[in-house]
């Protein structure tokens, strides 16, 4: 695929990726989209589980195993690295666009929230998350998160930068402040249904062991920046690890003195900098 042809590939993934998005979070929010997770015809309650969960494990089999080194070192044999992202971008949010489709409601209310104030509040709180998880892609890198910093880099001539350790804002106290978007979008909504309930806990599921994987994978690349960084910040709940450390304040700083290095930055500090890709968000777990 010649440098023209590639940048086009991925401004066309860039976008369907953006359509995807915004219509996934009219469908988990029930908002201006032809079809939500709760509308549509509806069947037995076992068709629809084997249904969504074989829709869901189709997005997280593609979304986990075209994320892993040893997969894009093989796929990029095939395929030009400078559109490796943009193929995987693309991919998901082909996954995602056939779970909305073929989502299959299962209506049973779980619970209700009739107090109009508390239901606003709710869905404000949802919004939020969808906000928190658009900007952490931003405070890293948002265009070369979906493939588009790759496909200009290519047809400029230019070699994409090295990976560098930041944790810039969110990142200070949480390690994935995208996930933890997701996971409070999902979860807030003052009317959860069986169908809402089942995609909110496989999602969050799907997320943590997610996690597992791809710090793996981050530890490989930034190494004991890595590790340090993890002992430091939690993983979704912002105030455990300060808790934790405020607990026993000495401990970091005795080790510190005896290694001859110097004390790890605290929680508001800036690091050394996961890289400009430490987190995958919705399309890279």
């Amino acid at each position: 695929m010649n440098r023209f042809a590639a940048l086009l590939y991925g401004l066309a993934s860039y976008v369907i990726f953006l359509i995807t998005f915004l219509y996934v979070l009219g469908f988990v929010e029930g908002f201006f989209v032809p079809k939500t997770i709760d509308s549509g015809a509806t069947t037995s309650f076992g068709v629809a589980l084997v249904v969504n969960l074989l829709l869901m494990g189709l997005f997280a089999i593609q979304h986990s195993v075209m994320a892993r080194p040893q997969f894009k070192q093989w796929w990029t044999q095939w395929i030009s690295k400078s559109i490796e992202r943009s193929t995987y971008v693309l991919f998901a949010s082909l996954a995602l666009a056939l779970l909305c489709w073929q989502w299959q409601p299962m209506p049973a209310v779980i619970w209700k929230v009739v107090n109009p104030d508390m239901a606003t509040g709710l869905i404000s709180l949802s919004l939020v998350g969808w906000v928190i998880v658009l900007t952490s892609t931003f405070l890293i890198n948002h265009f070369e998160l979906f493939g588009l910093h790759q496909v200009t880099s290519n047809i400029t001539g230019r070699a994409m930068p090295e990976p560098r350790f930041r944790t810039p804002f969110y990142y200070q106290f949480v390690r994935h402040p995208i996930y933890l978007g997701f996971i409070i979008a999902f979860w807030a909504t003052p009317i959860m249904t069986m169908g809402h309930l089942l995609f909110a806990a496989v999602t969050t599921a799907y997320i943590v062991v997610g996690i597992l994987l791809e710090e793996r994978d981050l530890i490989d690349v930034f190494g004991d920046d890595y590790r340090q960084y993890r002992e430091r910040v939690s993983m979704l709940v912002p105030w455990r690890k300060q808790r934790d450390r405020a607990a026993h304040p000495t401990r970091s700083s005795s080790a510190d003195q005896n290694s001859g290095r110097p004390p790890d930055p605290g929680p508001g500090q800036q690091a050394r900098s996961p890289g400009s890709n430490p987190v995958r968000l919705f399309f890279r777990v």
